[in-house]
């Protein structure tokens, strides 16, 4: 089974954004400004920006996180994402997470069965494009998308339930 989330910043000049959220206009998530940010070399004293975070969560999870979560996540990015390595380590993730790495090439290849989940608060990526990208699983034994309702774009946190419920399902149902 395939399963797989990107990060918000994930392609948000192309159409299949979902033209909402991040990069909507105005709201700093260009292209822009993450080169800006985590472009140039920095010291070892450097640490991932919370504005940063606070993207990735909102994006991923919507606007309701709460102060625990927000803080939990600004210490794990920050311990893992620290110095100029961890500014690269970010970088190149956003870049291969961004332009999916070349996945639309690989998906032809994929004979397993797929159950692509889709929360329709999605900000980072419409339903429409994940209807046209589930298609792209030519080869798959089964490949299957189920939308599910209010769900964000981090779908595994926003509605563990809903996701564990189908994977058991999926999976007992391909034994």
């Amino acid at each position: 089974m395939w399963s797989g989330e990107s990060f918000p910043w994930a392609r948000p000049w192309t159409t299949r954004a979902s033209g909402a959220g991040p990069w909507a206009a105005g709201t700093g998530w260009s292209s822009a400004p993450r080169r800006s940010t985590l472009s140039p070399r920095v010291g070892d004293d450097w640490v991932v920006p919370t504005e940063f975070v606070d993207g990735v969560l909102e994006s991923g999870l919507g606007t309701t996180v709460t102060p625990q979560t927000r803080q939990f996540w600004y210490a794990e990015h920050q311990r893992n994402y620290t110095g100029d390595e961890g500014r690269h380590r970010l970088r190149v993730a956003s870049i291969n997470l961004r332009d999916r790495d070349g996945l639309h090439a690989r998906l032809d290849s994929i004979q397993c069965p797929v159950l692509w989940l889709h929360g329709t608060a999605d900000q980072v990526y419409s339903i429409p494009n994940a209807e046209e990208e589930i298609t792209m699983f030519t080869n798959s034994a089964g490949a299957e998308l189920r939308i599910v309702e209010r769900g964000q774009h981090f779908l595994s946190a926003s509605d563990p339930d809903t996701v564990n419920a189908a994977a058991i399902e999926f999976i007992d149902r391909w034994q």
